[in-house]
């Protein structure tokens, strides 16, 4: 099994460097991990819509040329599923059963991604309705995906 985590934007500080690091060492028995960056656009504080979308257009492509055909993409979107963390766990092991062994998961920038990129997704996932810093949401999704790990061995963590 592999999972990729595709991002929008660079991790800077040092504390959630620390923090990936720490999930992607306790991952190492489960499964590999990837991360990859892509660059954001860079734009002025105040956007229109168009430009916006223009923006999203820009980085959509940088996502999409590090996306396999064969993975199973599942993006994380404020409108997505939202899952327990047994859900989650559920819902990747259910999907390896029927053979899918390469996950990727996107996190966009900072307006979102662009519906070519959501319309690539084979699943949409929430973790809130609130929305959160590029940065931080890569930390909780790779400590989920840990769990998700732990919970499908049977395996103390997950409580």
């Amino acid at each position: 099994m592999k999972i990729t985590i595709l991002a929008v934007g660079k991790l800077k500080e040092k504390f959630w460097k620390q923090a990936i690091a720490e999930y992607e060492k306790r991952l190492g028995s489960y499964t590999k991990v990837d991360i990859i960056e892509v660059a954001d656009e860079k734009a002025p504080e105040r956007l229109s819509e168009k430009e916006i979308e223009q923006v999203k257009a820009k980085e959509s492509e940088r996502l999409l040329n590090r996306i396999k055909p064969q993975t199973t993409v599942i993006t994380l979107e404020i409108e997505g599923k939202m899952l327990t963390s047994e859900g989650l766990a559920k819902q990747l092991d259910q999907r390896m059963t029927q053979g899918q062994s390469d996950f990727t998961f996107v996190i966009g920038g900072s307006h979102g991604l662009h519906t070519d990129v959501l319309n690539r997704s084979d699943f949409a996932l929430s973790f809130s309705k609130m929305t959160f810093p590029h940065q931080m949401m890569r930390v909780v999704l790779i400590e989920q995906i840990y769990r998700s790990f732990k919970i499908m061995r049977g395996e103390a963590y997950h409580k």
